[in-house]
This record gives structure tokens, sequence and C-alpha cells, in this order.
């Protein structure tokens, strides 16, 4: 019995590795860490008031929340300048 043959590399056109850029750079990375942080602050806030009815609950946690949603999106949509030097 014979052994399988080996096949020999396809002599067409070699393909040539692009190099892919990722879809989030690291400023981006950043805005996002800053959103959360903002999150993270706003429902901290509001579990040391211990209050439903209180100022932080009611007058700025949603602003600051919407804000830090609102910028969370924009830190994923962002997209920075590219120079046309280069």
């Amino acid at each position: 019995m014979k052994s399988s043959a080996k096949k020999s590399p396809e002599k067409g056109p070699k393909t040539v590795a692009k190099t892919v850029e990722m879809p989030l750079g690291a400023v981006n990375y950043l805005f996002i860490a800053l959103g959360a942080l903002v999150i993270a602050l706003s429902y901290g806030g509001m579990y040391l008031e211990k209050a439903v009815d209180g100022f932080f609950s009611l007058k700025v946690a949603p602003f600051t929340l919407t804000g830090a949603y609102l910028w969370i999106l924009f830190a994923i949509f962002y997209r920075p300048k590219k120079n046309a030097e280069c």
C-alpha cells in the first residue's frame, strides 16, 4: 500500500496578508471607560443616598446616567480624523 501523496503548494498567485485595523482605538476605549466610570459613580451615589425620592436620585442621576450612556454611544462610533499628509 502506498501512503497518501503529499499535496504540493499551488502555483497560482500568492495571497498577500493584509493588515487588519481594530475597529476601536485606544481613544475609544478610554472614552468608554470614562462613561462606565460615570455610570458606576451615579449608581453608587444613588445607593449611598438610600432615598427613592432624594435630590440625587431625582435631579442629578437621571441626567448623569443619560449623558454617560450617550457618551458611550459616541465613544463607540467615534473615528479620529486621519491626516492627509500620510
